[in-house]
């Protein structure tokens, strides 16, 4: 079984890239498994806390070893896990050499307003950015070299960029992978009904369009975040030039 981990950043496209996988005849996708040993660890409190804690295993090792004894459905033979960065609290990280991992970034300045309409006092342990960055280090340090995909590089051309993220992951890109039927799906968390919303009318990735007026009260997050996100961002995967222009 080929184990996939996609760590994201939160208002990203991460949901957008499992309903992606899901489509895939060879693949069973995951939402979010982390999800409530990272309310339990931090005591947060997010739309639906009680709701998701009472519906998730919060024992976040227990968690992944449970995932990674997981037997596949029929014509099964990749578990793709969509996970948050910011889920690693208080976690022994050696499950990460057994699995190939993602890291989707976003741009602060599209991602920062989006996320303030959910959680007002934002504060960078929010963003995720800060641990995305932590988490490539010590990937690269144990010689699991993760993948970075961009939002917006990905959104201006799925194929192109999902393509590349395949080969990297050495399995065959499939064009089902572009589309899926709008509404809510099986895979989905107990936590869709908050945050998945305007995802569930569309039936693929949408076109990226850059959102305009900045809140001025966010430019000092803004100005945390950008270090994080550049360094990360010179390491993802572009879209190729010459295939840009003909599609």
């Amino acid at each position: 079984m080929k184990k996939i981990s996609l760590w994201s950043g939160p208002r990203n496209i991460s949901t957008a890239i499992m309903y992606s996988f899901a489509q895939r005849y060879d693949t069973q996708v995951v939402d979010e498994p982390l999800y409530g040993h990272y309310l339990r660890e931090t005591k947060i409190n997010h739309p639906g806390h009680k709701e998701i804690m009472n519906s998730l295993n919060c024992d976040g090792e227990s968690v992944m070893s449970d995932l990674f004894d997981l037997k596949l459905e029929d014509e099964k033979r990749i578990l793709f896990m969509k996970q948050m960065t910011k889920h690693l609290v208080d976690i022994d990280l050696s499950f990460l050499k057994k699995t190939e991992n993602i890291l989707l970034i976003r741009n602060p300045i599209e991602m920062l307003p989006s996320l303030a309409e959910q959680l007002p006092r934002l504060k960078l342990s929010d963003t995720g950015f800060d641990k995305q960055w932590e988490l490539y280090q010590y990937l690269n340090k144990v010689g699991n070299r993760p993948i970075i995909v961009d939002a917006t590089e990905l959104l201006k051309n799925p194929k192109n960029i999902l393509s590349t993220l395949c080969e990297h992951l050495n399995i065959k890109f499939l064009p089902t992978m572009l589309n899926w039927k709008p509404g809510p799906r099986k895979e989905d968390g107990v936590w869709a009904k908050y945050w998945y919303k305007s995802l569930h009318t569309t039936s693929g990735f949408n076109v990226h369009s850059s959102k305009p007026n900045f809140p001025v009260e966010l430019s000092p997050l803004l100005i945390e975040c950008k270090p994080y996100y550049e360094k990360l961002y010179k390491q993802s995967i572009k879209v190729k030039k010459e295939q840009n222009e003909l599609n």
